[in-house]
């Protein structure tokens, strides 16, 4: 470039020191952000929010990390952000109308896997503190149970296989075959998973032995035809029954997966974006 006799934006350069590490770093704290820039708390702050406001940054809720938008990430394989960051503001608007916390999981091989939460969002009742990632089971949980119904016989059959491998308590449903096939047929049947009766919330025990209070449905989100998550809604059952929270929030929950799906289809991106 060709030198001008003007003096650089201080502030914008800032910005963009920001913006750069960021990119680098991938997801960072505002306290890993401060020891990478030396830039002050307040100031990063106020960096951040402009640049959230133009669609530069986002923050997940579940971590409080800060992270660069898809827009400015496009094109890299095997990275669930983009979702996540598309369905965060969506679980932040359902947790403004219901008292109850949501979860966003991804399938993985042989278990759900936890990215993001309204949980911190919700008034009355918080999840149990976990972190992102928290492995959840395929085959007792809502969301689970709603990416085996939904998602083709190829990949349902795969994950079948894994679960299959391991002898544990835990996966013994993957060897009734009967179960199974009526597992898939009521949950397509209501349109939504719930939790195994025996399902207290641990990936490995039963509720007899560890039971968190808890009930959920899950819906699963779904782009071109393939499921890629799972939405849930999950409450205390001393409060509320199954029947009582589908004929109350089954709507919000069916919004909230419609939400998401729309604004994913709208940005163009799949799984493999």
């Amino acid at each position: 470039m060709r030198e001008y006799r003007v003096k650089p934006i201080e502030s914008l350069g800032r910005g963009l020191q920001v913006l750069a590490v960021l990119q680098g770093m991938r997801a960072a704290s505002l306290h890993d952000l401060h020891l990478a820039t030396g830039i002050p708390k307040p100031t990063l702050t106020r960096i951040l929010y402009t640049a959230h406001l133009h669609g530069l940054v986002w923050q997940r809720m579940v971590d409080g990390a800060f992270l660069p938008s898809h827009t400015q990430r496009r094109g890299e394989p095997d990275n669930d952000e983009w979702l996540v960051e598309i369905a965060s503001p969506v679980l932040e608007e359902l947790s403004q109308r219901l008292q109850w916390p949501s979860v966003l999981s991804v399938p993985r091989l042989d278990h759900m896997e936890t990215l993001e939460t309204n949980s911190s969002r919700t008034y009355f009742d918080e999840l149990p503190r976990r972190p992102r990632g928290f492995r959840v089971n395929m085959l007792g949980s809502a969301s689970g149970r709603a990416y085996l119904a939904f998602c083709s016989d190829q990949e349902f059959d795969a994950v079948i296989a894994r679960l299959r491998q391991k002898d544990v308590p835990a996966h013994r449903l993957a060897s009734d075959d009967d179960a199974l096939r009526t597992l898939v047929a009521t949950t397509r049947e209501r349109g939504y998973g719930v939790r195994a009766p025996d399902f207290g919330g641990d990936y490995h025990r039963p509720r007899a032995e560890t039971d968190d209070g808890r009930s959920s449905i899950a819906m699963p989100v779904r782009l071109d035809g393939r499921v890629v998550a799972a939405i849930n809604l999950t409450w205390r059952r001393q409060v509320l029954s199954l029947t009582g929270m589908v004929q109350r929030h089954l709507g919000d929950l069916k919004a909230a997966v419609h939400a998401v799906e729309e604004r994913a289809g709208a940005a163009g991106f799949d799984r493999t974006s």
